[in-house]
C-alpha cells in the first residue's frame, strides 16, 4: 500500500456534506448522535464504529461495508507505515523442513 487511503472522513465530507449541503452538526442530529463523534470522524481523531457504518449507510443509502472497508484500509495502512521489526516465522520453517528432507 504506497499512497494513503481516503479516510472515512474524507468522503463523508466531500462525498456527502458538502454537495447535499449538510452541516455536520445537522448529520449529528439525523443520526441521533453528538455533533463531536461526527467532528471526530471528519477530522480524522476516531474510527467508525459498526454502529456508526450502520447509521451511515442508512443516512445515505449505502451499506454499512462501505464504511467500515474504507476505515480497515486507512487503519491497515497506518499500521503498515509503521513496518513492526516481526520476520516471517514461515519462510525460517519452510526452509528448515526442506533441508531435513
Amino acid at each position: 500500500m504506497k499512497r494513503k487511503p481516503t479516510t472515512p472522513g474524507e468522503i463523508l465530507h466531500e462525498e456527502f456534506l458538502a454537495p447535499l449541503g449538510l452541516t455536520q452538526k445537522e448529520l449529528a442530529e439525523h443520526l441521533g448522535c453528538d455533533y463531536k463523534v461526527i467532528n471526530r470522524i471528519v477530522n480524522e481523531q476516531t474510527s467508525v464504529t459498526p454502529e456508526m457504518a450502520i447509521r451511515l449507510g442508512l443516512a445515505f443509502d449505502t451499506s454499512p461495508d462501505f464504511w467500515l472497508n474504507a476505515q480497515m484500509a486507512f487503519d491497515l495502512w497506518k499500521l503498515h507505515t509503521k513496518k513492526p521489526k516481526i520476520r516471517s516465522l514461515i519462510r525460517k520453517r519452510n526452509k528448515t523442513r526442506q533441508s531435513s528432507i
